[in-house]
C-alpha cells in the first residue's frame, strides 16, 4: 500500500483554520449561553434545548470534518484500488479501470482518466509525481503514461 498526502495550498489551509477557529468560537458562545440563559427562562423549554444541542452538533461535526480533512487526505494505491481520502469522505476506484495518467509539463497536473471517461487531477507535491506514476503502474502495467511537454506546445505556437 502506498500513501501520498494531499497537497494543500496556503489560502486553503488558513481558510480550513479560520473555519476550525469559527467552530471553536460557536461551541464558547453556544456554551456560554447555555450556561448564563438555560432553558428555564423560556415558556417552552423544549425549543432552547434543541437549538443548543444543534449548535453544539454542528460545531463539533463541522470541527472534525476540517481537522480530518487538513490531517488524512490522501491517494491510496492499494493493489487493486486507487483511494481517494478527504478526511471522512473515502472514494474508491478500481485500478483496473485506469487507462491514462497524463503528466502536464505547462500547468503542472497529473491527471489520471478512467476507461469511462471520468478523470481526477492528482494534487500531491511535485517531487512525487514520479513516485506515484510508478506505483500505480506497478498495480496496472496496462496504463498509458503520457507527458505533455513545454518545448513540443511552444513549437505548435509557432
Amino acid at each position: 500500500m502506498k500513501s501520498f498526502k494531499y497537497k494543500f495550498t496556503r489560502l486553503l489551509k488558513a481558510l480550513m483554520i479560520l473555519g476550525m477557529a469559527l467552530c471553536a468560537v460557536g461551541f464558547g458562545v453556544n456554551l456560554y449561553y447555555c450556561i448564563t440563559n438555560g432553558a428555564s427562562h423560556a415558556a417552552d423549554p423544549v425549543y432552547p434545548i434543541m437549538q443548543y444541542v444543534l449548535m453544539f452538533f454542528v460545531t463539533v461535526v463541522l470541527f472534525a470534518l476540517l481537522l480530518s480533512i487538513m490531517v488524512s487526505s490522501a491517494y491510496i494505491i492499494d493493489g487493486k484500488f486507487f483511494k481517494t481520502r478527504f478526511g471522512f469522505i473515502t472514494s474508491k476506484y478500481d485500478v483496473e479501470k485506469i487507462t491514462t495518467i497524463t503528466l502536464d509539463r505547462k500547468t503542472d497536473k497529473l491527471t489520471v482518466t478512467f476507461s469511462s471517461g471520468e478523470f481526477i487531477v492528482i494534487v500531491v507535491k511535485q517531487q512525487w509525481y514520479d513516485e506515484f506514476v510508478t506505483a500505480l503502474l506497478l498495480a496496472n502495467p496496462k496504463i498509458k503514461y503520457d507527458i505533455i511537454s513545454l518545448d513540443k506546445d511552444d513549437l505548435d505556437k509557432k
